[in-house]
């Protein structure tokens, strides 16, 4: 049965008594909103994989058209992955990595979308024993963007993997079904300040022993966005770690959902996992909600937690700014980059450290203009 016909058959099942889309009903992120119909997409998003100093990419790492990708992968919603599948029939590449790939300098994927929708399915093929940074950024004038992302961390790679966001309006849906092999270290982050609306379903599984995964979000909500992520951790192996860190400043009218499912499944012994949501509140009428939940069925852990705290800006803290001399403007922006700077100083290495920092000062002028 092809994406597209199954797509057809339970396009109907989703409600809002659904987790997934409790706080963001399918029919709000679908392009129309007649949640029966499968649009065309007339035209595909530009892509090209760079350095991020502009360079050709070292020898070992490919962009590919077509592809697929067999193994133990988190089970994503079949709704919107159908409908994704669907959409993106021909637009479906294969990033692979040669075992032992290596490069020091962060890798740009860059996927522009300027049409009316587009949509995008991308396969990760990470070799053994890779180590590399690599950046997804997503940007354009499109009102819907679907991006679909499957694949396996090979055993013992140690990869970088942040997605930003930075659509000038319109729907970005974003789904991740990604596996880590034996002894894999993933550290995969969120940046986040485009787009109208977002809907995200991103589940990382963790199906070998020792493998190690850390998810970091830095999201800067203004105006009337509404950013609506679930991020669901499966640890279904011994000896595994993982850390949730989400943080998003909220500002405008705008509303940020961050839900976090972290699964320790039976048999999982030694698993050392936690999550938390930090929320800062920039208006009156801004809104967020973290929701950590957990499921663990085994026992023998290191230690499972969760928490979640959300509050406004300290007013305290900005009349002492204003005392050495920061305007008011100046001072709410130090300390919102500060807070987002916490998740952020985690992705990655120093230089890619500093191109994300100039993104969000970026981001934050726009805010105050």
């Amino acid at each position: 049965m092809n994406a597209a016909t199954t797509y057809k058959k339970i396009s109907e099942t989703t409600d809002r008594a659904d987790h997934l889309w409790r706080y963001t009903p399918w029919k709000k992120v679908h392009p129309t909103g007649d949640t029966e119909k499968i649009p065309e997409m007339h035209e595909e998003v530009k892509i090209r994989l760079i350095n991020l100093d502009g360079s050709e990419p070292a020898e070992g790492i490919s962009l590919q058209r077509g592809g697929d990708i067999e193994g133990d992968l988190p089970e994503i919603d079949l709704v919107a992955t159908s409908f994704v599948k669907a959409v993106s029939e021909n637009s479906r590449w294969v990033l692979r990595t040669e075992r032992k790939f290596y490069s020091d300098a962060p890798i740009l994927l860059e996927i522009e979308a300027d049409g009316d929708m587009h949509a995008l399915e991308l396969i990760l093929d990470i070799g053994e024993m890779s180590d590399f940074e690599i950046i997804t950024l997503i940007k354009g004038k499109a009102d819907w963007v679907g991006l679909l992302r499957t694949g396996k961390i090979g055993d013992a790679s140690n990869i970088n993997d942040i997605t930003v966001g930075l659509q000038k309006k319109g729907v970005l849906l974003r789904l991740d079904s990604i596996s880590l092999g034996r002894d894999a270290n993933m550290n995969t982050g969120t940046v986040s300040s485009g787009s109208e609306r977002t809907k995200a379903d991103l589940r990382y599984k963790m199906a070998e022993r020792g493998s190690n995964l850390q998810v970091l979000g830095s999201i800067l909500s203004r105006e009337e966005m509404h950013l609506d992520y679930h991020i669901e951790i499966q640890h279904d192996a011994p000896e595994t770690f993982s850390r949730l860190a989400w943080h998003a400043a909220c500002g405008g009218k705008s509303r940020t959902i961050g839900t976090g499912m972290l699964k320790v499944a039976k048999g999982s012994t030694g698993t050392d996992a936690a999550q938390n949501f930090h929320n800062l509140l920039l208006s009156k009428d801004a809104r967020a909600d973290g929701i950590p939940e957990l499921e663990v069925s085994e026992s023998n852990v290191v230690g499972c937690g969760h928490g979640i705290a959300n509050g406004p800006i300290d007013e305290s803290q900005i009349f002492y700014l204003e005392s050495r001399g920061f305007s008011e403007s100046d001072a709410r922006s130090a300390l919102i980059a500060a807070f987002l700077n916490s998740t952020l100083t985690k992705m990655g290495s120093t230089y890619l450290h500093s191109w994300l920092s100039k993104l969000l000062t970026s981001e934050l002028d726009v805010m105050n203009n």
